[in-house]
This record gives C-alpha cells, sequence and structure tokens, in this order.
C-alpha cells in the first residue's frame, strides 16, 4: 500500500503522519511525506520584501531578491520540517521518502497522488468552519473532491 501524507508542519499534519505510520505498519505499506510550498507565500513575499525590510532589515536580510534564492530557502525550511518529523516518530521497517515541491497544494498533491498510484491520502484538517471555509477554501476539501484514491482526514485535535 502507497501512502501520501501532504505535511505542512502542523498539528492536524503530523497526526496525519503519526496515523499514516499505523495504517503503514498495519499493511505493509509505504509513506510518501510531500511538502508543498505554496507560490502564493513567494509572491506575497516579493510583493512585501521592501516594507518588511524598512520595518526591520535584519528579519529578511538572509534572502536573496531573486525568486530563485527564496525559492530555495522555503524549500530549505520545509525540507528541515519533514526530517524533524522523520527523526522524532518511529518509522522503523516502514519504506519513507520525503519531497518539497512548489505550486498551489491542492493541485500538488491531486497529482502527485495520480502520478504516482498512491493507495491512500492521509492528510490533516485545520479545522475550518463551515462559514470559513466556504469563503477561504480548504486544501484538504479540494482533494477530497478530485482524489483519484480514498482520503483519510484527520483532525487537528485528534489524540493519536
Amino acid at each position: 500500500m502507497k501512502i501520501l501524507v501532504p505535511v505542512d508542519g502542523s498539528t492536524a499534519s503530523i497526526n496525519a503522519v503519526k496515523k499514516s505510520i499505523e495504517v503503514a505498519k498495519k499493511f505493509n505499506g509505504t509513506i510518501k511525506l510531500l511538502s508543498v510550498v505554496h507560490i502564493d507565500s513567494l509572491q506575497n513575499y516579493l510583493r512585501y520584501k521592501k516594507q518588511w525590510s524598512q520595518v526591520d532589515g535584519s528579519a529578511i536580510s538572509e534572502l536573496d531578491p531573486e525568486q530563485k534564492k527564496i525559492e530555495d530557502k522555503m524549500k530549505e525550511n520545509s525540507c528541515k520540517i519533514l526530517n524533524a518529523i522523520v527523526e522524532k516518530l518511529d518509522f522503523s521497517n516502514i519504506h519513507t521518502e520525503e519531497e518539497v515541491l512548489i505550486g498551489e497544494p491542492y493541485e500538488v498533491i491531486l497529482e502527485a497522488a495520480k502520478n504516482e498510484n498512491f493507495d491512500l491520502i492521509v492528510m490533516g484538517n485545520r479545522g475550518f468552519s463551515k462559514i470559513k471555509r466556504f469563503f477561504v477554501g480548504s486544501v484538504t476539501q479540494r482533494v477530497i473532491s478530485d482524489s483519484p484514491c480514498p482520503v483519510l482526514v484527520i483532525h487537528s485535535k485528534s489524540d493519536i
């Protein structure tokens, strides 16, 4: 069983990783942890970089103004999150992969699920209210709607 687990560092995504480990151990599965650097984050950074540097140049000065270097820094931060998860949780006897991609999160998740023939997606739900989800949208909701495979949604407050 191939399991895809989108990770963003939130409590809900960490709980999803924990549940995916349980499922993988029970069904002799493999796990791919996927972190997606949201393209809007890059665009917002570039848009507001000049204003932020006027407020606190030290916070932003590490990042190069060129988008490629910013992307690399954001990918590096996502890799650190994935590595910390792998180090802290027990993945013994489970083949695990990690990958960081850039794009619209729900599109990247769906594309990976389809192209790599995953059997299951395990992901967190941040617990948006119905009203907020209506206006903001939800990555989880969009993945559920268009997924080529079953999706197991783990609540952020789940005691896993």
